[in-house]
């Protein structure tokens, strides 16, 4: 069977920085943070960290009132994304309603302030007398994919992968496998995700928080580098617009990248630490379902999220796959970890350094780590032509996704 070319002609992104896919490359470009003191975290006592990477400047009335009650702020965040990447993309509302238009959307879970409400109502008197009836559609592990379908007339295929660090990447693996076997024309992808204290608190008691860096916020997570203590937890949303080169050509629409392979495997040693051998097979898998081979890569966009084992297994995986030949940099300096959106909105980072030809590098890495040696970590922009990037995601719990993304014009 012939696979069609899949392109990407669409992105929209709610971020830390703010709103706009534009606004995400260019915060990070000029080296700019998107972490911050936050103040609810004082409430907890028993958790270390402070900081986080917050959305602002977001107004929930925006959205209708019929639909905003159904929907989290995580919802919100993926319904201003997947608009503005269908904006961009010249999608119609009878083109998304024609049912050859797809939406995968995944997030970590339901709304946990949702959850959070309905237990404090229902735990001090046992009664469901002040539970609002759309509270379900909040919680529910779909909500994000559901609203923004119901929002948007979306009634082709609609997914909703749940694989935590790695959802948005599955999401996107997925979209792309949906229209190169021509199962849809077009599918909106990504993930999205909301703060919730707890978020940071999980990873507070596996060890795997920045909590070291609370006064100066900015110089946290530190990926890759010798002095780093954990990651930091964020929030946002992001969505790709798929589609094939054939439906991009028809209706006259600028082909961004392309979306070459995509591979998932699952690292069983063990659930919570990863091994390097899995996470290059992983790589290699990806490459191979593209036609391509390691000496072809540009560029590795690692997941590296400044934790101690994830940093070192990456780091070995991609000696692996590419040596020191090829560049490598982790988003996460930038933008902490947005979880469930954190493949879709480092993809949209990724388009735009293949269209920009300019390397990001890694914010905060001033010292090398040497159980993180063997592979070449840039530390300031590099500018040149780029031609594929290997994207990685990777789960707890040993769900490993990537990505290969290819310059348009190959």
């Amino acid at each position: 069977m012939q696979l069609k070319r899949v392109a990407v002609t669409g992105m929209g992104a709610v971020s830390p920085y703010g709103r706009g896919a534009g606004l995400l490359f260019d915060s990070m470009l000029s080296n700019k943070s998107g972490i911050r003191y936050h103040e609810e975290l004082e409430r907890f006592e028993s958790i270390g960290p402070r900081v986080a990477g917050i959305v602002t400047g977001i107004d929930m009335m925006e959205i209708p009132r019929k639909r905003r009650r159904s929907m989290s702020p995580m919802s919100v965040y993926a319904l201003l994304a997947a608009q503005e990447a269908a904006t961009q993309a010249a999608l119609s509302r009878e083109k998304l309603a024609d049912g050859r238009t797809g939406l995968i959307m995944g997030s970590t879970m339901g709304s946990v302030h949702a959850i959070e409400g309905f237990f404090r109502d229902y735990l001090a008197d046992g009664k469901l007398d002040q539970v609002k009836s759309t509270l379900f559609f909040q919680v529910m592990g779909h909500s994000a994919a559901s609203n923004v379908a119901q929002a948007m007339g979306i009634n082709g295929r609609v997914l909703a992968p749940t694989a935590a660090c790695a959802t948005s990447c599955q999401a996107i693996g997925l979209a792309y496998e949906a229209v190169a076997f021509g199962r849809q024309d077009i599918v909106l992808c990504g993930g999205a995700d909301e703060y919730h204290p707890l978020t940071t608190g999980t990873f507070d008691m596996l060890l795997a928080a920045s909590a070291s860096y609370n006064e100066t916020p900015q110089r946290t997570p530190r990926p890759f580098d010798r002095d780093r203590d954990g990651t930091v937890c964020s929030e946002g949303a992001g969505v790709l617009v798929l589609e094939s080169f054939e439906s991009a050509e028809k209706r006259d629409v600028p082909v961004l990248a392309e979306v070459a392979g995509f591979s998932s495997v699952c690292d069983t040693g063990n659930i919570a630490n990863p091994d390097p051998e899995p996470l290059y097979r992983c790589m290699l898998n990806a490459l191979d379902d593209a036609g391509l081979k390691p000496g072809d890569v540009s560029y590795v966009n690692a997941h590296a999220t400044a934790t101690v084992q994830g940093d070192i297994a990456e780091a070995k995986a991609i000696a692996l796959l590419a040596g020191d030949k090829v560049p490598v940099s982790s988003l996460k300096g930038h933008l902490g970890h947005t979880m469930a959106a954190a493949g879709v909105l480092e993809s949209i980072a990724c388009v735009d350094m293949l269209r920009r030809e300019v390397l990001l590098p890694t914010l905060n890495l001033d010292n090398q780590d040497p159980q993180c040696g063997g592979i070449s970590l840039p530390t300031s922009p590099g500018y040149g032509r780029i031609s594929v990037i290997v994207k990685n995601n990777f789960a707890l719990g040993g769900v490993n996704c990537s990505l290969v993304l290819r310059a348009a014009e190959n």
